[in-house]
């Protein structure tokens, strides 16, 4: 018996890292799962292996988060899940970067997810009950150096969850927020952020010292999305290897 038997999920940003862990796990717990992204080739692949179902989703659009919950409520008759992944990252120092680059990062991080919140209301009401799971960060409670844009929109996550779990629980809906530390994604690999932090220094602060695979975040996801966290409403839950307690952080 598998955590999400007979939920129906929404996943975003799905075809490649933490997504795709999402994805795959989410349908060995035995969710159906419909997922977007704007990497058409690795979505539509993904979902040929898997059996999910893709579709192509600019998080930024409220069209195409339209048809994006209308596909999964045609196909599965309801909407139980949604796990608000996608996101960007652009390393830039403040006196360097651009306006419409920090605006970039805004839309998609933030706003996307806010769209997303509010696109699943009336199914979840419908259904008479839903999970909403905001991939926030680590840098949703610190402030790095050249992520200015990303500790904005991330922190901005956390104050949606909160407003959204309170605005939502009394149709049933949960929503919270899951912060990842240093998890093992080619964002993390981006030639500029790469090029800047040295991950060895990085590691040193955790109490877990290495970076995670994306799959072990996909677990804390999987069990907001399932009815064993019906308590859980506008909380913060971080995968971090103890970075946040590490000294001097």
């Amino acid at each position: 018996m598998g955590l999400l038997d007979g939920k129906v999920a929404l996943v975003t940003g799905g075809a490649r890292g933490m997504g795709e862990a999402h994805v795959r796990l989410f349908l060995r717990e035995g969710a159906a799962v419909v997922f977007g992204d704007v990497l058409d080739e690795e979505g539509k692949a993904l979902a040929e292996e898997t059996g999910a179902t893709y579709v192509h989703h600019d998080v930024t659009s409220p069209a195409q988060w339209r048809q994006a919950v209308e596909t999964a409520v045609k196909a599965h008759g309801k909407l139980d899940v949604l796990v608000n992944n996608a996101g960007i990252l652009k390393f830039r120092r403040i006196a360097e970067m651009e306006p419409e680059d920090f605006d970039r990062v805004i839309e998609v991080n933030l706003k996307g997810t806010w769209l997303g919140v509010k696109s699943v209301i009336e199914p979840m009401k419908a259904a008479g009950q839903g999970s909403i799971v905001n991939i926030s960060s680590i840098e949703g409670y610190v402030g790095a150096e050249g992520l200015s844009a990303y500790a904005a929109s991330k922190f901005g996550v956390r104050g949606v969850t909160k407003a959204a779990a309170r605005e939502l629980a009394r149709f049933g809906i949960r929503v919270n927020s899951v912060h990842p530390g240093a998890i093992d994604t080619a964002m993390v690999a981006d030639p500029d952020l790469a090029g800047e932090v040295d991950a060895e220094a990085f590691v040193k602060f955790m109490v877990i010292k290495r970076f995670a695979e994306p799959v072990e975040v996909s677990h804390v996801v999987a069990f907001l999305a399932s009815d064993r966290s019906s308590y859980c409403t506008g909380s913060e839950f971080t995968v971090d290897g103890g970075l946040l307690t590490g000294a001097g952080y």
